[in-house]
């Protein structure tokens, strides 16, 4: 779709290269959302770990950074702005 949109990306393979802590912050920061809004509560890895999505926010980051299919995602970024995107048309908004 971004291509169709003549719209240069780089996709992150996001189990290969996943967001620190840091830069999870910041992504969290551009969205403008609460990070339990992110969280993907059906994920194997939050009910491994018993999350209950109640825990601390730096507690939250740092188990996102270590099992990153806990972060909803696709999730695009462009000129410190940041959308979810789901449906994957929500990635327009950055472009608009």
């Amino acid at each position: 779709m971004l291509e169709q949109k003549g719209v240069e990306y780089r996709y992150r393979e996001y189990t290969k290269e996943p967001l620190s802590v840091r830069e999870l912050g910041e992504v969290i920061t551009m969205l403008g959302v609460d990070l339990k809004k992110v969280l993907r509560k059906n994920d194997k890895a939050y009910k491994e770990l018993g999350l209950t999505g109640d825990e601390p926010t730096e507690a939250l980051l740092a188990h996102m950074a270590a099992h990153p299919t806990l972060l909803q995602r696709p999730i695009g970024v462009l000129n410190g702005r940041a959308v979810v995107g789901r449906p994957v048309e929500n990635l327009l908004q950055l472009i608009d």
